[in-house]
């Protein structure tokens, strides 16, 4: 199982996740609490492990400048969470420089099945994030129905990676990896004291649970 610990926002917090086991580390591009800026991010990202994903997440922003934050700041991989096309992501992953995974936020909302469809159909995304709608771009902070919304994991042969996000937290990340049976999980909150703060603890919790076998 796949682990993002996203929203951090310093070094201590970066290294306590990679320690407990995460794959990935996120930093927020887009307006929020845990917004921070590519000089702070280059600075964790150079001191984290080559294995490590260092995510970035970006709302509506132009292909050319998210492409020039990532070669700065040093990341490997982007998440898109507004309201950017198959076409876009192609894009921005055809683009010259560093190569960048992309994943694409999806809510889950009326027609989200067809649109997570038309990423794994039409490629461009290296993965799609499930979250709930909400008006705050960049992550929810509530959980959806995962039961009502198994029945449209890819399976089957469709081949797209599916990561699941959205009020996820130690005690429950269990009960949705069983109930989806996703590629990844990705936490934020769930993990935290205060916004951009985390709970060493709980990230340690929280990948333990996420990667305990089924």
């Amino acid at each position: 199982m796949w682990v993002k610990i996203c929203g951090t926002t310093n070094l201590e917090d970066a290294r306590a996740a990679v320690e407990a086991g995460a794959d990935a580390v996120g930093f927020v591009f887009a307006p929020s609490p845990r917004r921070v800026e590519p000089e702070v991010v280059r600075e964790v990202a150079s001191a984290l492990p080559q294995r490590v994903e260092k995510v970035g997440v970006f709302v509506n922003e132009s292909p050319e400048h998210i492409r020039e934050v990532a070669e700065y700041a040093g990341l490997t991989a982007v998440q898109l969470h507004g309201d950017e096309t198959v076409e876009f992501a192609r894009q921005l992953a055809g683009q010259a420089g560093v190569k960048l995974r992309v994943f694409k936020a999806i809510p889950v909302r009326g027609g989200f099945g067809a649109r997570m469809m038309a990423f794994a159909d039409k490629g461009g995304v290296d993965a799609v994030l499930l979250d709930a709608a909400a008006f705050l771009r960049g992550g929810s902070g509530q959980s959806f129905d995962w039961r009502a919304v198994a029945e449209y994991m890819p399976r089957n042969g469709v081949d797209i990676p599916v990561i699941v996000a959205g009020g996820l937290n130690p005690k429950n990340v269990r009960e949705a990896v069983t109930i989806l049976r996703p590629w990844g999980v990705d936490v934020v909150s769930g993990v935290e004291q205060e916004p951009g703060k985390k709970d060493h603890e709980k990230v340690r919790e929280f990948v333990r649970a996420a990667k305990e076998d089924l």
